[in-house]
């Protein structure tokens, strides 16, 4: 079934920009980086979305991402509300974004190849 379309609705491409900010202290065990969306273009831009971190697996075997949530207590019993989800009821959207987070993750500790900065820096530009 189509759905009509809204008039009040508007889709607009945004720009952002992954910042990773290493935990350089170690606390609490297994955090390796906290990471921001900082929006560049579009609606959102001047903005960012904090509260992603990045974390290692427990036994070691990969990296996980958790994203921005609040804790409230209901009856002493502790919950988690997801402040970014889905509009739909997949969760593509949010692999999507682990992944990227994840992939600037990997690009921030890879140690500098000096002879890739030469090629970088030796390519030309074309427009």
């Amino acid at each position: 079934m189509k759905h009509p379309t809204n008039p009040h609705t508007r889709q607009e491409q945004t720009t952002m920009t992954i910042k990773i900010i290493p935990n350089e202290k170690g606390n609490p065990p297994g955090k390796l980086a906290d990471a921001e969306l900082h929006f560049t273009e579009g609606p959102l831009e001047g903005l960012k979305l904090i509260g992603f971190s990045v974390w290692e697996r427990r036994g070691g075997s990969g990296r996980n991402v958790t994203f921005p949530a609040r804790q409230y207590s209901v009856n002493g019993e502790r919950r988690t509300f997801a402040l970014l989800r889905p509009i739909s009821n997949t969760t593509e959207p949010n692999i999507a974004l682990r992944d990227a987070i994840l992939e600037a993750y990997d690009a921030s500790i890879e140690p500098p190849n000096p002879a890739r900065e030469e090629w970088e820096q030796a390519r030309p530009v074309t427009d």
